[in-house]
Order: structure tokens, then C-alpha cells, then sequence
């Protein structure tokens, strides 16, 4: 069964909330889609539209019931529909973020490697070479979520979550891995930690990236970390 839907599924959300499908997996070509069609809506945003959330495989829009409705909503995305592929994406940003991997930035390396047969050298090697593209962004600000862990990675979540889980710390949870931009609870198989601040309210642009942009992580030895986190990160 194709991943991507040949037009796509409406969904409605409470009483000012229209869910907009666009595939059925988590798919780089779904994906793609629903960042092409968000852009467009940012860019030109119909009468009524509150807001548009992208996600992995939908976008979820909130607009205001007083000027406009579904099926106007319905109307706009399917001409939308129609010059999908005359929209463009820009192209992604490729952001690097150093990781000091294992000890007590990474609590849960050791089970991964077990989990998985590996050496907790291998699974340093194999997370840290290959780029990730940023599916979505979400559960706390400047938090990416990565697709492309390589299978020989994947581990299944805390069965507890964590109460405190510190801003920088990198995450495993079964077929993703992310970032911790702040800290927060968190129940994802922590690994590493970065000394970057990956948001921060004070800069112009309090985030590095965007959905759709490549992360690559760096491995680092815990000096450097300290000497950049010394340096206040970015």
C-alpha cells in the first residue's frame, strides 16, 4: 500500500480544528507534502485560519468558526492540491550539534547497546553517521523530531518517563531520536547531551532549525563539552 494518499483525508478536530492527511507512514515524500502545503498556507494564509500546524504525516488547521468554515477550509486545501507540485521548499539547513555520548549525560547508552547487540562504541558510531532530517517539531520548543534512525538503533522508550530529563540531552525512543532543547519530562532512552542551547527566547531566531532542516551529531569528549558549555553555547 503507497504511504502517499492520492488526495487527502479531512479530519475534523472539536469545533475549530481541521486535520488535513496526507500519507499513512512517517515518509520523507509525505512528509515533503505536508511542509509544501504548510509554507503555502503561512505564505497566504486563507480567511479565517488561526494557525497551521505541521506533524509527520498531516497538518492540523485552527481557524476561527465566525469567518470561515470546513468546507471552505476543504475548498482552499484542494486547490492547493492541485499546484502541489509547483510549490517549493527551501532548501534545508544542515546543522551540526556535538554530543558528548554515555556516563551520566547518558544514562541509558549501555541498554541501547544491549538492546541491540552493539557495543556502546558502535552505537556512538552508527548515531552520530548519518544526517536526520527534522520531521516536526514539537513536544516542548525546539524539540526535532528525527526520522532516519538506522533499525540496528531502535529501542523501545522508558516504561516509566523521566520526571526531569535536562535541556541538551539526546534521545532514543523505538524508531526516533531527538533532542531535548529544554528540560522537561521525558520517558525517551537518553544517550548523550549537547552543550548548545537549541532555544532560546533571547536570540532574534530562538531556534537553530525548522522542520525539514539535517542534523548531524558530533561525538565529543566531556572536556569539550565543558568548554562549550563554558562559552554559553549558541
Amino acid at each position: 500500500m503507497p504511504h502517499l494518499y492520492d488526495r487527502p483525508l479531512f479530519r475534523l478536530v472539536g469545533d475549530r480544528g481541521l486535520l488535513v492527511e496526507y500519507g499513512s507512514a512517517v515518509d520523507p515524500e509525505v512528509n515533503r507534502k505536508v511542509r509544501a502545503a504548510a509554507l503555502a498556507l503561512e505564505k497566504a494564509p486563507p480567511d479565517g485560519m488561526v494557525e497551521v500546524i505541521p506533524t509527520y504525516r498531516s497538518l492540523m488547521i485552527v481557524y476561527d468558526p465566525k469567518a470561515t468554515d470546513v468546507e471552505q477550509l476543504e475548498e482552499v486545501l484542494g486547490s492547493l492540491e492541485k499546484r502541489m507540485g509547483e510549490l517549493e521548499i527551501p532548501p534545508p539547513k544542515h546543522i551540526e550539534i556535538p554530543v558528548c555520548y554515555g556516563g551520566n549525560f547518558g544514562p541509558d547508552i549501555d541498554f541501547v547497546a544491549e538492546t541491540n547487540g552493539l557495543s556502546v562504541d558502535q552505537v556512538i558510531a552508527i548515531h552520530s553517521g548519518r544526517a536526520y532530517q527534522i520531521y516536526m517539531m514539537g513536544f516542548t520548543p525546539g524539540f526535532p523530531f528525527l526520522g532516519g534512525l538506522p533499525e540496528v538503533l531502535h529501542t523501545p522508550r522508558l516504561e516509566t518517563p523521566r520526571l526531569v530529563v535536562p535541556a541538551g540531552s539526546v534521545g532514543i525512543a523505538n524508531n526516533q531520536t531527538g533532542v531535548y532543547a529544554i528540560e522537561s519530562p521525558g520517558g525517551w532512552r537518553l544517550i548523550g547531551r549537547t552543550p548548545l542551547k537549541l532555544f532560546n527566547p533571547e536570540r532574534e531566531n530562538p531556534f537553530l532549525y525548522r522542520a525539514g532542516d539535517l542534523i548531524t551529531f558530533k561525538s565529543i569528549s566531556r572536556d569539550e563539552y565543558h568548554r562549550l558549555a563554558e562559552r554559553g553555547g549558541l
